[in-house]
């Protein structure tokens, strides 16, 4: 029995660093490179899956005030993005045509469309931008006929070549893997920003996906940032995605 359960930890073990990987980048950028070949790169790189679980740890700050919680998400490819806290204190669950989000820490909930996000990030995002955000793909579909790019020292710098009425966005990125290194939507009128940067990428079952991610979002000169880690993550499972509000929560009213 001794001898069994070595075994099986041995063959764990050997999964786990088989399947997961933290990836290195090159600096070799190919000057060359056009702009839709660089699109197409990215698009090639693309995550597809049906489900992902993975432990994500955030760390918050905004001015004085800072949290950390580790957290589980799960995700349905194309439908759910479900996040749950320690003992179900907080959970969230994101379809494309919902926001549902219950705190047992204060007993209230938000269940409505994507108002309260985007009041958070300061810019308007649906279901698909949120899933992109979290994959380290484009927020926005790329037409290489729209973008220019520019000279950046270790990634490839994508900028639209006609000013959007709404937002400035940059893109940049990877040489290596073409996933973003970090993308940026500003709103200079408003003195909206939000930056997200991907430090670090992983390789699980074939499919790259951003173990590291920071995310800062300025709204009118105050600045949140969160800092995200996501660890052990297990794709292809069958997962459930549970919500039920609870009874007596007082409903969040935006301003």
């Amino acid at each position: 029995m001794k001898k069994l359960i070595y075994s099986l930890a041995l063959i764990v073990l050997f999964l786990g660093c088989k399947s997961t990987k933290t990836l290195s980048t090159s600096s070799g950028l190919e000057r060359r490179m056009s702009v839709n070949k660089i699109v197409k790169n990215h698009n090639k790189f693309q995550s597809r899956f049906t489900t992902l679980q993975g432990r994500l740890k955030v760390e918050l700050t905004q001015g004085d005030r800072s949290e950390a919680h580790t957290l589980t998400l799960r995700m349905g490819y194309d439908n759910t993005i479900w996040v749950n806290a320690f003992l179900n204190m907080v959970r969230v669950k994101i379809t494309p045509d919902r926001v549902r989000f219950y705190n047992k820490l204060d007993n209230t909930y938000f269940d409505g469309d994507y108002a309260l996000i985007n009041s958070f990030l300061g810019t308007d995002l649906q279901f698909e931008n949120l899933q992109n955000l979290l994959l380290g793909e484009a927020l926005f579909e790329i037409h290489p006929n729209r973008f220019n790019k520019t000279v950046h020292p270790s990634s490839y710098e994508l900028r639209p070549k006609r000013s959007n009425d709404l937002f400035d966005l940059l893109y940049l990125i990877n040489p290596t893997y073409f996933k973003m290194d970090s993308q940026q939507l500003s709103q200079q009128a408003n003195r909206n920003f939000l930056n997200i940067q991907y430090p670090s990428y992983q390789k699980i079952d074939g499919l790259v996906l951003p173990e590291k991610m920071t995310i800062t979002a300025t709204i009118s000169d105050v600045q949140t940032t969160l800092n995200l880690n996501l660890k052990s993550v297990i794709l292809g499972q069958s997962l459930r995605f549970p919500f039920k509000i609870p009874k007596g929560y007082k409903a969040i009213e935006l301003k």
